[in-house]
């Protein structure tokens, strides 16, 4: 029974690619790490300024999709 939830547990954070993606709605940025690092990402926004961002390990929700075009690690820790 523990390997059935084990597996459950897994599935969504297989389901989320490594780096900037999009859903229908959101923006995220998913900083796949097994050392536990922070990393700094820079987010290209929509008719605004782009900004540089501090984030940990996993998932980090940016913003609605239609105001986020994009974000990228930009080669150092924080």
């Amino acid at each position: 029974m523990s390997l059935g939830v084990v597996a459950v547990t897994a599935t969504p954070s297989a389901a989320d690619p490594c780096g900037f993606y999009e859903t229908s709605a959101d923006a995220f940025y998913n900083h796949c790490t097994s050392d536990g690092s922070r990393v700094v990402i820079k987010v290209r926004v929509a008719n605004a300024s782009d900004y540089e961002r501090c984030v940990g390990p996993g998932r980090t929700w940016l913003g609605p999709a239609s105001k986020i075009q994009g974000a990228h690690y930009v080669g150092r820790t924080c």
